[in-house]
């Protein structure tokens, strides 16, 4: 990579843990708060549920402002946001100032991904790679941003540590603010294109983005994050009933204590397979660079097929296998990003690289969601092995609908 794709992915895969490192730390949180403000789980539920649908339903308007204002600016604009949003819960005296900064959080948040997506697909040569190591940064601030903010809890009260998770944004900002690169480095952009905000330009833009090739790319979005989502939901819960416990295994902790009762071993493997996800990342974005990304994601998808038939039969067999599925779970999950990123960048024109992000993540985020209450309500009423049995319809899907973007796909990448 040359100077200016280096600082990009720099500036992309720092604001990208931020984002994740903000977004797994509300779970960590939200067991204080229960315990802190008179409120019902179901309550709290919803407070957070609704940030979290900001996440996603701000995707879209994210890209068109990413088109508009240029991506760096609305990165800043991101990271600001999240730090203000995070240093207004650390005043919250009731639910409804959880509710504000929370909603204010997901606005923030939302314009990320199309921005930095963007950003790189237009300003890198090797985008392949360099959605690889965005991905991988992203995969850190998940396994590591939970983490974190669990230790710094044992030191420090619930609202200085929101303060310290301000800090980061805050570096992240100074970054921004004095690095230079050049946007567009990798593509030829129209310099007269206007770029005006308005319904009928936002119509038009988005009827000439909707070409057969970046329509099935949509569906293959939609798989992944209907799978994505409907596997990791509720994936510490599953692990949990197959899991004996820790004393089983370490000496260190006296059967019945506290301790023992404290240390979750499933969300300990939860965290180790979402941190396998960094090499799935990595591996991902370097086959993207010397493959039709079409090829790599029907490849992986029909891998997650068999992964999925598998899983809950390898987690009776013992402690053992369990360990190499939940592995290779992770691995191909998060292998599967930067496949689908380089194929959007493939099916888009690059002046309008955020909207395509935007629609990208409004249906990875937003109808992907929907992954997560298709498999809550069949772990209610049948068994896990059947769960998953019909989760493996979405990599099927994913691959057929992979295998036909690559035969009937049209190329827009400039």
């Amino acid at each position: 990579m040359n100077e200016n794709a280096r600082s990009v992915v720099l500036f992309t895969g720092l604001s990208h843990a931020i984002v994740h490192t903000f977004e797994l730390s509300i779970p960590i949180l939200v067991v204080i708060w229960l315990l802190e403000f008179p409120v019902s789980t179901a309550t709290l539920g919803l407070v957070v549920g609704a940030g979290y649908a900001l996440f996603g339903i701000g995707a879209l308007p994210g890209g068109v402002l990413a088109d508009r204002f240029g991506s760096q600016t609305l990165i800043v604009a991101c990271l600001a946001g999240m730090g203000g949003a995070f240093l207004l819960l650390s005043f919250a005296s009731s639910v409804v100032t959880i509710a504000l900064a929370l909603g204010l959080w997901g606005v923030a948040a939302s314009v990320y991904h199309p921005s930095g997506l963007s950003l790189i697909s237009t300003g890198v040569e090797d985008r392949g790679t360099a959605f690889a190591y965005h991905g991988m940064a992203g995969n850190l601030g998940i396994a590591l941003g939970p983490l974190v903010t669990a230790l710094l809890l044992v030191t420090f009260d619930w609202r200085i540590v929101t303060r310290l998770l301000v800090v980061p944004a805050v570096v992240a900002i100074g970054y921004a603010l004095t690095a230079e690169f050049d946007e567009t480095a990798a593509v030829s952009v129209d310099g007269g294109t206007d770029q005006s905000m308005s319904l009928s330009k936002f119509a038009a833009d988005s009827r000439a983005l909707f070409t057969v090739g970046f329509g099935l790319a949509m569906l293959v979005v939609m798989m992944n994050g209907l799978f994505y989502r409907g596997t990791l939901t509720f994936l510490p819960d599953v692990l949990g009933t197959f899991l004996p416990p820790i004393t089983d295994y370490v000496t260190l902790f006296e059967p019945g204590s506290p301790l023992a009762e404290e240390f979750d071993l499933s969300s300990y493997l939860y965290v180790g397979l979402l941190a396998v996800g960094i090499g799935g990342q990595y591996v991902g974005g370097r086959v993207s660079d010397r493959i039709e990304p079409t090829t790599g994601l029907a490849v992986v998808f029909a891998s997650l097929v068999v992964v999925a038939v598998g899983f809950i039969p390898a987690a009776r067999a013992g402690l053992g296998p369990l360990l190499v599925a939940s592995a290779v779970l992770g691995f191909l999950l998060f292998a599967l990003q930067p496949l689908y990123q380089a194929t959007i960048a493939e099916h888009s024109p690059p002046d309008d690289r955020g909207l395509s992000y935007g629609y990208t993540y409004l249906t990875s985020f937003g109808v992907g969601a929907s992954g997560a209450a298709i498999a809550g309500y069949l772990l209610s009423v049948v068994s896990a092995d059947v769960t998953f049995l019909a989760l493996a319809v979405f990599p099927a899907l994913g691959a057929a609908f992979a295998l036909v973007l690559r035969r009937w796909g049209d190329d827009q990448s400039q």
